[in-house]
């Protein structure tokens, strides 16, 4: 796994302003490559925000105490970076949404884009590496089709292949439920499991407590840009303090390695 002995990411008192809204406030996080976290927050929490600092589609305030490092570098030309990261977010899934065939969009990943424009050249070996991303993941048969003719679920499968085909170490799910029903959602819930059994490291942001899969152990809550708590999973996800998180009287459930919420 690529520089498996760094740190995905340390964050330190970082601020990141969105419009006139500051999303992040002086955060700092450490999350190790290889590791399963999950991001867990309301809406406007700046879980988005968080991801897209780590991809620098944000870029944080220029400060004396702040600092921020991506597998041990400050410094990134971004296609290098997004090599290295596999990013799967609502973003990607709207910007795919085009008459593109599934194929297209998982080699578009080569370029940082979202579909095969002109000036691209993909060369055999990416077509190559696409269809063994999409056999990956368990539809070779959607090479040919066209993403607005798929299902939420093997459009999101679409979407996890294209982030596989660097071969990264890490996969971030930026709120990955968003669309799916609830087919949608046990698929992927099983193919973020295989991913994390086979080593790879997964960074899920979420609000959603019924996607935190088994095998992530360590949960961060986050609230008005700001880490309130950051531990283990057994210890965090308590009725009272998702309650708290979430502003609502809640009930959890806790079944088969997983947690559900009611009001």
């Amino acid at each position: 796994m690529k520089n498996r002995a760094l740190p995905l990411l340390e964050m330190k008192n970082v601020s990141v302003t969105r419009g006139d809204n500051l999303a992040l406030d002086r955060l700092s996080l450490r999350i190790e490559a290889g590791e399963h976290v999950c991001i867990l927050g309301p809406n406007g929490s700046g879980k988005s925000t968080l991801i897209k600092t780590i991809t620098r589609e944000c870029y944080p305030l220029v400060r004396d105490d702040s600092s921020t490092s991506i597998l041990g570098r400050t410094l990134w030309n971004v296609f290098e970076l997004r090599s290295l990261l596999g990013i799967v977010s609502p973003d990607l899934l709207a910007a795919c949404t085009t008459d593109a065939t599934g194929l297209d969009a998982v080699v578009s990943g080569f370029f940082s884009s979202t579909r095969i424009f002109p000036n691209h050249e993909p060369l055999p070996e990416h077509r190559a590496r696409a269809e063994a991303a999409l056999e990956r993941m368990g539809v070779p048969y959607l090479a040919e089709r066209p993403v607005v003719e798929m299902s939420s679920g093997e459009a999101k499968r679409t979407l996890i292949a294209r982030a596989l085909v660097h071969e990264p170490g890490t996969l971030l799910f930026d709120e990955p439920g968003n669309t799916l029903d609830l087919a949608g959602q046990v698929e992927l819930r099983e193919a973020m499991q295989e991913l994390a059994r086979a080593g790879l490291g997964i960074v899920l942001v979420t609000h959603h407590v019924s996607e935190i899969i088994p095998e992530i152990e360590r949960v961060v809550l986050l609230e008005k840009g700001r880490v309130v708590a950051d531990g283990r999973k057994e210890e965090l996800l308590t009725g009272e303090r998702l309650g708290a998180l979430f502003g609502v009287s809640v009930k959890l459930f806790h079944e088969d390695g997983y947690y559900y919420l009611h009001a």
